[in-house]
Order: structure tokens, then C-alpha cells, then sequence
């Protein structure tokens, strides 16, 4: 049965948060658990710690049957059934506690990928598009790990172009099978699955999905991939050759599959980033570990500066993709309140209204690892470019989450092209929006610098409107520039996302310190401190990225008088961000880990 969360969480719009203001008490953060969802992160913790981690030399050296065991382990406890439902052998709960597993799984990125790829993508296509026969047939076997799932849609031609697959199905002349031809890359639990969803084009042009068993004639696992990172993992190619697939294993209606793999990756991109906050979590442990034992200079070297600049920035960034995932998982978990159990089109598509939300998640906590894994061998110095020690494997699997799920290049892309076509279709009031900002842009400028407000982290609230006004405007300007041909100006797209992206961190930060500082918790400086740094940063990036927007816009007089508007929106008084450093670096230093 699903958990219930605090009220009143609100199950804002996707997109909504470039418009429009929140309250504290309106976003769901980590401080928010149940009793049973802290109980859940426990057990979760506890796994990890003493089923995991003694496990990751076995599992990196790829010795038989280690990784499949531990599934099944990690299935007793209920962790791999959370998301199937109970009549089906599963647990039936809420995404909030979904998202807490597979953030406190994630101590070996091996382990969260193969448990990702099973429980996430290989599993959730069945639960939302099966038939009554293909759940009652599958899903129990795949709540107890008897089974393995695989989700198969990526091809050697067609990765990020996935509606450009050439693998082909033809119905039998009986009408009894879809005979299947074509070759599938890069599978996770490719060589340990038992049920794979398999992506292909009824004659040639009806985009399909298919569930295939590990023993259907035509179907044939092909070698290992030998991979830089995520090495314990299962990666293998699929190899179809006039593979027999019973025509009751069609998944979903044919010619509809692009619903079932676009649908489903929006989940896994917010698992993605679920699982990269947990990853940086423990690469932080060793960092902060180290820093405290290694001396120099005759003191631990995590009381020099340049050090804790290093923790300082892995926390905060780590603090704001945390922030954004329970936020958004919390608007889902709300969505999905008034949805029937066994309405399951529903609920994807009250999912679907996350899109965008999902793809920045995706793309920030991806990004967020791979600095925080940086800072990890940059702290360690020489024992971090070292196999004995876990700061190189840290930085190898790092690498992946950029790719999977989309690389971060398209989802940025989806980031500014789902909003556009969004705000074209009336759907959020983005044009309206845009048009203000515009109109307040083209007023004579106001030289009175306001007063200074004394209220709880007014100047980082500041900021995040500085942001928003800074995106709004760089948009409309593009808008007006390129108008439909927007989508063809990928540079410009990719810029827009990045602001996008930094407003929903910034702001989910925020909201969630003015709400630990609310309820008067210990942690209140260190959130105030880290959304500091953060909002520091977010202006950096938000100005650098809109100067190049423009520049890409408009040229002589126009440029110049653009450029003078965005100065006039970027402009205010930085904070100590060294003093911020120090408060933030300070706090992990006393926790021994990531504070919160």
C-alpha cells in the first residue's frame, strides 16, 4: 500500500516552477519521511553496508551468479517488487519510497544499474501496458528476481535517434507469432535477463514493443561488453534472427510503442538521478574520510582552503539534485493520489506531466557526480588514480550517466523543446510570461537599489528571480530571433536548458532550507550555506549562458542594448563565497559524510 505523505504538497504543472512561486510547506523534501519511509532508508542503508559493499570486489571481477544472488537478497526484503503491485507479488507503494531504495541502493553504481535497469525500465512497461495474462505470467516471477528484466530499444545506428530502429517484425503467415530481425546494443542485464522488452517496426514502419523470454527460438545473447566503468553490470547485445515471438507478447497496441519507451525512460531518468545522489553520497564519505586522515603541512588537509572548496561544492550541488528529486517525486506521489490502482494509462500520463522536470534531474545529478567523483581523486591526489582505491572506480562509473537514458546533449534539448512546444500549445502560460519580462525589460531602468531585506535567505530568494527574469528574457529573445526554427538552434537550446535547469535547482534548494530552517532543525546553516553557494553559482552560469544566447540573436545596436538589460538583471552584490565555503565544508567535516 502506498505511504502518505505530508500535505499540502502540491502537484504543480510541469514547467511551472519558471513561472510561478512556492511556498516551503507546498514542496516534499527528505525531511519529510514517514516514520516508515526513515525505516525504509534504514533497511536500505543497512543493506548496502552489509550486503553490498562486501560484495563489490566479487561483483567488479564479474565472478558468476554474485550479482544475481544479491537481486535476490535485495528481493527478500521486498526492494526489487516496490513499484509492482500487490496482486501481482509486489509491495504497491508510492514513488516517494521507490526513490529512497534506490537512492540509499546506490553504494556501487554495478549494483544500482543492474537494480535500475530491472525494477525501472524492464519492469514498469509490463505494469503500465501489460495485459491482465502478460502481469499475471511475468510480473511475479520478476518481484522475486527469478527473473531478470532488460529493456532493449538502443540499436548501433539508432541511440539517441530511437524512432530511427531498423529492427523488423513481420506476423507470421498463421497470425499466430511476429517474427523478429534486427540487432540491439549496450543492454543492461542483457546477459542475465530472463524477459526482455524489445523494441522493433511491424513492417518496417509500426513502432512496436515486444516481451521476449531468454529461451524464444531466434533470439541469441551476444559476448560481455568490456566497459570503462560499471564494470559488475551485465551489458550485452541482443541478436534477433527470425526470433518466433507469440503474437499475446505484443506489449502494448502495435504502432504505439513509441508511447511505452518514451514513457518509460522519463522514469528512468528521474531514477537515474536518484541513483547519482546516492553514488555522490558515498563518494563524499571517502572524500571527507581521506581529507581528515591526510595530513600536510603538518595539519589534516581538510582544513585547507582549496579542500574545502572542493567538499563545499560537491554538498552543494549534491544538496540541490537531492532537493530537486524528492521535490519532483513528491509533485508525482501527489498527481497520482486520485488515480485508480489499476488505472495504470493514467498514472503514466500524470508521470508524462514531469517530463521536463525528469530531464533536468537527469542531466544536473549526472553532472553533480561526475564533479563530485573529480573532487574525490582530486582530494586524494595520487591514492585517487589508483585501482586499490575507490575514488578511480568513483570517477570510471561516473561517466556512464551522461550517456544513459539519453545523453545529456538530447535531454537538453528535451528540456527547451518540451517547454516551447508546451507554451505553443497553450498548455503553460510560458509566452505570457516571456511578454512580461519583456515589457518590465524595456522600461527605463530603476536606480533605486531597493532595501535590503533582513529576511531568512532573502538575498539568495533574490537571485532565484534574478534567474527566472534572466531565462524568460534570453527566451524570448530567442523565440522572437527563430522563432519555430528554434529547435534547429541546438546551442542556443542547450544554453536555455542550462538556465532552466539552474532555476529548478536553485529554487528547490531554496524552498527546502527555508523549510529546515522553519522547523528550527541543526542543519539549518549548512542548507543556508550550501543554497548560498548555489545561488552564487546559479547567476554565473545564467549570465555566461544568456551573453551567449544573445550573441546569437542580435548584433550591433540591438546586441548592445540586450547586453545592457541582462547587465541590469545580473546585477547585485555577491556573497562571501569563501566564507560560505568554510561554513559548509566545516559542517561535513564535524558530520564525517554529506550532512543531510
Amino acid at each position: 500500500m502506498a505511504i502518505s505523505t505530508l500535505q499540502p504538497i502540491v502537484s504543480a504543472r510541469g514547467g511551472s516552477f519558471l513561472l510561478e512561486t512556492r511556498s516551503p510547506a507546498e514542496v516534499f523534501t527528505p525531511e519529510d519521511f514517514s516514520e516508515e519511509q526513515r525505516q525504509i532508508a534504514a533497511t536500505a542503508e543497512r543493506f548496502a553496508r552489509e550486503e553490498i559493499v562486501p560484495a563489490i570486489p566479487a561483483i567488479e571481477a564479474r565472478q558468476p551468479g554474485v550479482m544475481q544472488a544479491l537481486m535476490r537478497k535485495a528481493a527478500e526484503l521486498g526492494f526489487t517488487s516496490i513499484e509492482i503491485p500487490e496482486e501481482y507479488g509486489g509491495m504497491g507503494m508510492d514513488k516517494v519510497s521507490a526513490a529512497i531504495l534506490t537512492d540509499h541502493l546506490s553504494a556501487l553504481a554495478s549494483v544500482s544499474t543492474a537494480m535500475g535497469a530491472h525494477c525501472g525500465i524492464g519492469t514498469l512497461p509490463l505494469v503500465w501496458y501489460g495485459t491482465e495474462d502478460q502481469k499475471q505470467r511475468y510480473l511475479p516471477k520478476l518481484a522475486t528476481c527469478e527473473w531478470l528484466a532488460a529493456y532493449a530499444l538502443s540499436e548501433a545506428s539508432s541511440g539517441s535517434d530511437a524512432m530511427n530502429i531498423r529492427t523488423r517484425a513481420t506476423l507470421s503467415a498463421d497470425g499466430s507469432h511476429y517474427i523478429l530481425n534486427g540487432e540491439k546494443h549496450w543492454i543492461t542485464n542483457g546477459g542475465t535477463a530472463g524477459l526482455y522488452t524489445v523494441f522493433a517496426k511491424i513492417d518496417g514502419d509500426k513502432f512496436s514493443a515486444f516481451l521476449i523470454e531468454r529461451d524464444t527460438p531466434g533470439l541469441s545473447i551476444g559476448a560481455e561488453e568490456h566497459k570503462m566503468g560499471i564494470r559488475g553490470s551485465s551489458t550485452c547485445p541482443l541478436v534477433l534472427q527470425d526470433c518466433m515471438v507469440p503474437v499475446e507478447n505484443l506489449l502494448g497496441e502495435a504502432g504505439k510503442g513509441h508511447h511505452i519507451a518514451f514513457n518509460v525512460l522519463n522514469v528512468g531518468r528521474l531514477k537515474m538521478g536518484m541513483a547519482c545522489v546516492g553514488g555522490a553520497r558515498h563518494a563524499m564519505a571517502h572524500m571527507i574520510r581521506y581529507a581528515m586522515e591526510r595530513h600536510a603541512f603538518g595539519k589534516p588537509i581538510a582544513e585547507l582552503g582549496l579542500i574545502q572548496r572542493k567538499i563545499a561544492a560537491s554538498a552543494s550541488q549534491l544538496f540541490a539534485a537531492e532537493s530537486m528529486v524528492y521535490r519532483t517525486v513528491g509533485m508525482i506521489d501527489a498527481s497520482l493520489a486520485d488515480v485508480d490502482a489499476n488505472s495504470s494509462r493514467e498514472a503514466q500520463k500524470r508521470i508524462e506531466e514531469y517530463a521536463v522536470e525528469c530531464s533536468i534531474i537527469k542531466v544536473y545529478s549526472s553532472e553533480m557526480l561526475s564533479l563530485v567523483a573529480d573532487d574525490l581523486v582530486g582530494t586524494m591526489g595520487g591514492y585517487g588514480f589508483v585501482e586499490d582505491y575507490p575514488a578511480e572506480r568513483h570517477y570510471r562509473d561516473a561517466r556512464i550517466n551522461r550517456i544513459f537514458e539519453g545523453t545529456n546533449e538530447i535531454n537538453r534539448l528535451i528540456i527547451t523543446g518540451f517547454l516551447m512546444k508546451r507554451a505553443m500549445q497553450g498548455q503553460l502560460p510560458l509566452l505570457k510570461a516571456i511578454k512580461q519580462v519583456m515589457d518590465e525589460v524595456t522600461e527605463p531602468p530603476s536606480f533605486d537599489g531597493g532595501s535590503e531585506m533582513d529576511s531568512l535567505l532573502s538575498h539568495e530568494t533574490a537571485l532565484l528571480v534574478a534567474a527566472k527574469k534572466i531565462t524568460l528574457f534570453s527566451a524570448g529573445v530567442a523565440s522572437q530571433r527563430f522563432n519555430t526554427g528554434l529547435q534547429d538552434q541546438q546551442e542556443v537550446m542547450a544554453d536555455l536548458a542550462d538556465m532552466i535547469s539552474q532555476v529548478f535547482a536553485l529554487e528547490s534548494a531554496l524552498l527546502r532550507a527555508q523549510k529546515i530552517a522553519e522547523s528550527k532543525r541543526s542543519t539549518a546553516a549548512v542548507a543556508a550555506a550550501m543554497t548560498g553557494l548555489l545561488a552564487e553559482e546559479t547567476m554565473g552560469i545564467a549570465e555566461r549562458a544568456a551573453r551567449r544566447v544573445l550573441a546569437a540573436c542580435a548584433e550591433g545596436d540591438m546586441l548592445r542594448t540586450q547586453l545592457a538589460i541582462l547587465r541590469r538583471l545580473a546585477r547585485s552584490t555577491p556573497a562571501n563565497s569563501v566564507e560560505l565555503s568554510h561554513t559548509v565544508a566545516r559542517h561535513c567535516i564535524q558530520a564525517g559524510k554529506y550532512p543531510l
